[in-house]
């Protein structure tokens, strides 16, 4: 996006260093490595950090109104509801494809928000990674409202952690061994001394829940949420002595509901330029006449699962709980990542933290996703190259 930067990083990229950067994170974390990183960082201009900027701050303006929660209680699926919800999100995911206005100047457009944690933990690794390999300008960072990766670990143990000791505390997944994003919990584990945890490991004792390391039983006094719904789903035969809607004693640092409350649910509700145009389809009277120029999309799945790009008429007729779907105006990414042989579509992830008792979120860092599909995602890209996930250093 910025030219003279770009040139000079293409000029400078060959695939040995590649690999050496790739092989790098491999040596450092075995084995813990399974997504396609990109080859490249990306490197925003001010005027499109400007503008990224205002479209959080629109955003974050209908979260943070006295009534959200009253206007988000249909988010949460009947038997989804988990006790003992706070006040606000704890984390705050905004997803931008990166567009041209009318004027061919870059914009942002919101894909998707998310009341939910991301991978916190490896981009700052990945950032300082790519500053150890390739040459990343002065001038840009890719840290916000933090001036150094040692205050945004920082702002993370005050979140995640609190005032309890680290082995009160647990990261829950469903088998986070297997996971995608096991990289990220063993890089968090790092960082803040904190067990990743299988939900199947805790122990249920009245309202109080346990788990064993190393012969030794640990009180769980708060959990960081990485365990979403629509994945226990899929295992239904799954045995535990402990279920997400249990009312136990417990500190949730990123509580379940707030994955629904802030989600695709909340994008009818948006008003803001940088906001494609989003209804429920159980309020639409009569379809747009250019069904061509939108999507459908199921309020609930995760990770791109269910979306349709390319629908009719018949389709929508077809849908009997129209209540949990949305119709959204496509948005037109623009290919504007200069790789050797040909121009790449970018998804930038803006990663907030939310304090208890603060007004406002955090904007601690970001993500990015390259792409030559059809859609951003990994199952929409095997096979390519300069794509995948990576990080923005934005110009200061």
């Amino acid at each position: 996006m910025q030219e003279s930067i770009r040139r000079a990083y293409n000029e400078t990229f060959s695939p040995e260093r590649y690999r050496a950067f790739v092989d790098q994170i491999h040596r450092d974390y075995p084995g813990q490595l399974d997504f396609r990183v990109a080859e490249t960082p990306v490197f925003v201009p001010k005027t499109l950090k400007n503008r990224l900027l205002a479209a959080c701050d629109s955003i974050i303006e209908t979260i943070t109104r006295e009534d959200f929660k009253d206007l988000s209680e249909a988010a949460i699926p009947p038997g989804q509801r988990v006790p003992n919800e706070n006040d606000h999100s704890s984390f705050l995911a905004i997803d931008f494809a990166i567009c041209r206005d009318e004027t061919r100047d870059l914009t942002p457009q919101l894909i998707e928000l998310q009341g939910f944690p991301s991978l916190y933990g490896f981009q700052s690794y990945l950032a300082g990674n790519f500053r150890n390999y390739f040459p990343i300008p002065d001038g840009f960072s890719h840290l916000f409202d933090v001036d150094s990766d040692e205050t945004y670990r920082q702002h993370l143990r005050r979140l995640i952690v609190g005032l309890e000791q680290p082995e009160n505390v647990i990261l829950l997944e469903i088998y986070p061994e297997k996971q995608k994003t096991r990289i990220d919990f063993r890089i968090t584990e790092e960082m803040l001394g904190i067990e990743a945890v299988c939900l199947t490991r805790i122990q249920k004792e009245g309202r109080q829940l346990f788990y064993e390391k190393d012969g030794q039983r640990h009180h769980i006094k708060r959990i960081y949420n990485r365990l979403i719904f629509d994945e226990l789903a899929t295992l239904p035969d799954l045995k535990t002595d402990f279920s997400l809607t249990d009312d136990v004693d417990v500190e949730w640092v990123g509580h379940p509901n707030w994955f629904f409350r802030i989600s695709k649910h909340t994008l009818p509700l948006l008003n803001s330029p940088y906001v494609p145009e989003s209804r429920y389809l159980n309020t639409l009277g009569t379809y747009p006449a250019d069904l061509e120029n939108y999507v459908l999309k199921p309020l609930f799945s995760f990770a791109g699962s269910g979306v349709k790009l390319n629908i009719t008429k018949a389709d929508l007729d077809a849908i009997e709980d129209r209540q949990n779907y949305l119709l959204q105006r496509k948005v037109s990414y623009e290919p504007v990542i200069q790789s050797p042989d040909g121009l790449v579509k970018c998804e930038i992830r803006m990663l907030y933290i939310w304090h208890d008792k603060d007004p406002h979120p955090t904007l601690l860092t970001n993500l990015a996703r390259l792409s030559r599909g059809e859609m951003i995602g990994v199952r929409f890209n095997k096979d390519f190259d300069w794509v995948g996930g990576t990080v923005c250093f934005f110009e200061e």
